[in-house]
């Protein structure tokens, strides 16, 4: 199932996308919805709003080779502010001051009931769905900084959807890639992954308290060029959906 966030007659809810209809079916029965909704009628939200977003660093095996760095013995985690999330659609902001931004393609995985030492076996039970997600970095301000906190959080930075995939059998066998201008920079799957997506929620969840809507992105594989204004990024996960997002230049500060 696919499921949106939307707006519509001043509310916000869930809704299951009805492909062949055009439409959405709000999930929220206390809404007295009982007819779907058209897209026409619906603004599409960012498919989250969530209390944290937990990151893993040099979770890709291909991408610890790419930087020349041995596998960690457990996961490394950092966050981004939820300021940093946009959706679909939305536009990637290259930040002023920063001269190497570049795209991460990601699988993000959507908590659905909170939990705190959860064992990966029982991680499913947890969770909402998966979704697309491009966990965008200041590749030159990682350098400078020595760690991803301000090269991460950058609004718009955490680009999430086109929607939360609840069907996704395996997540850890998926084909990923992430196109610039409709050509690959990136090509990977999660097989390749140090720790699993499953583990990674696991070891998560025995550091912080993980809530509905919290977004876990599992890190990225090897690849990557400097982004530019007017570029468009795809983001493209197998059995997970397309998320698409133009890139502008930061305006200039009001004076």
């Amino acid at each position: 199932m696919k499921v949106l966030r939307v707006l519509h007659a001043g509310r916000t809810f869930y809704g299951q996308l009805l492909a062949e209809e055009n439409a959405v079916a709000c999930l929220d029965r206390t809404l007295g919805l009982t007819d779907p909704v058209p897209l026409a009628e619906v603004v599409v939200l960012p498919p989250l709003s969530p209390s944290k977003v937990v990151c893993a660093a040099g979770n890709y095996h291909s991408r610890l080779r790419q930087t020349e760095r041995t596998a960690p013995s457990e996961p490394i985690l950092f966050l981004r502010p939820p300021s940093a999330v946009v959706g679909n659609g939305q536009e990637i902001v290259l930040p002023r001051g920063a001269t190497r931004v570049e795209p991460c393609g990601e699988l993000a995985v959507v908590m659905g009931r909170t939990c705190r030492h959860v064992t990966p076996e029982a991680v499913p039970h947890f969770l909402f769905g998966y979704c697309c997600a491009n966990g965008v970095l200041a590749a030159d301000l990682l350098e400078r900084d020595g760690c991803p906190d301000r090269a991460g959080g950058f609004d718009s930075f955490a680009a999430l959807g086109p929607w939360i995939e609840t069907s996704v059998a395996d997540p850890s066998a998926l084909a990923l890639r992430t196109l610039r201008n409709g050509l690959p920079v990136q090509e990977g799957n999660t097989a390749d992954m140090v720790f699993a997506p499953l583990a990674l929620v696991s070891f998560v969840s025995s550091v912080m308290t993980l809530a509905p809507g919290d977004v876990i992105l599992t890190g990225t594989p090897a690849g990557g060029e400097p982004l530019a204004p007017g570029d468009e990024v795809r983001v493209e996960i197998e059995g997970v959906g397309v998320l698409i997002n133009p890139v502008r230049a930061e305006a200039e500060p009001l004076q």
